[in-house]
């Protein structure tokens, strides 16, 4: 099948999220060069933050927030199926924003504001960082931007089958947008919600504290989205979908717990 062809059907049709991110592979946003993209982006924000006096290295929060990254880091390498090992880097940045995200290849970004303007525990902070994790380790950003290329291309704005290239600077072009771009679809929530629970529980955090994040996080945006919430947002559903995942998170755990 050509790739024309390919295309107009993805356009006119349902497209898994395995199907999106083919789809992102073909216009030239394949593994290596999303992470690329992704270092860039993550060494700008270190070199701003740093001008700034805004990135945090020593504080009780970043100790914090720096623990649960490497508690975690060696258990999300185990799961990592994409062929490329991550290069995972931390950055927890001085600010009241109640916010975090990561971007390809493991490049995670706390604000202190999460963590203090939730009062959030050491776990709440690990479910965090599981949530996150997951999302770089499934690519979900790599989706993400399959599905608003099909999207643009549908409409008529977006990727031409004229030439590979002009696919690839799209492609670019939406990859500018991965970490802190468009929100993920519920079902890429979910994934990540689910994996992070069980991620969490190998690395020895106890996965109920995932719930009460939530809780928290429900309580604190009183109708109104924080950044954070944008981006994740938070119900009753996806709570009680966590709820029904704790008892195999809890097993984990439990496993985890013996051989500690």
């Amino acid at each position: 099948m050509n790739k024309k062809l390919w295309m107009a059907l993805c356009a006119s049709s349902v497209v898994t999220i395995s199907g999106c991110a083919t789809f992102a592979e073909m216009a030239g946003a394949n593994t290596a060069t999303l992470n690329a993209v992704a270092t860039e982006g993550f060494n700008k924000t270190l070199t701003e933050a740093r001008s700034k006096n805004t990135l945090d290295t020593s504080s009780s929060v970043y100790k914090r927030v720096n623990a649960a990254f490497v508690n975690l880091k060696p258990y999300a390498d185990q799961m990592n199926q994409t062929g490329v090992k991550f290069n995972w880097q931390l950055a927890v940045l001085k600010s009241d924003q109640v916010n975090a995200y990561v971007a390809p290849g493991g490049k995670v970004v706390f604000y202190t504001g999460i963590v203090t303007k939730l009062n959030l525990t050491d776990a709440e902070i690990a479910a965090i960082m599981g949530h996150e994790m997951i999302h770089a380790l499934e690519e979900h950003s790599k989706q993400k931007i399959g599905a608003q290329a099909l999207t643009d291309l549908a409409l008529g704005i977006g990727l031409s089958a004229a030439g590979a290239g002009q696919g690839a600077a799209a492609a670019a072009q939406l990859g500018s947008q991965i970490g802190v771009g468009l929100p993920y679809s519920r079902s890429l929530e979910s994934r990540a919600d689910e994996g992070g629970l069980m991620l969490m529980a190998r690395a020895g955090y106890q996965p109920q504290a995932a719930i009460t994040l939530w809780e928290k996080m429900q309580k604190h945006s009183g109708g109104s989205n924080s950044a954070f919430l944008s981006t994740h947002p938070s119900n009753a559903q996806r709570i009680q979908a966590m709820r029904e995942n704790l008892p195999a998170a809890q097993a984990i755990y439990q496993q985890s717990a013996i051989k500690r």
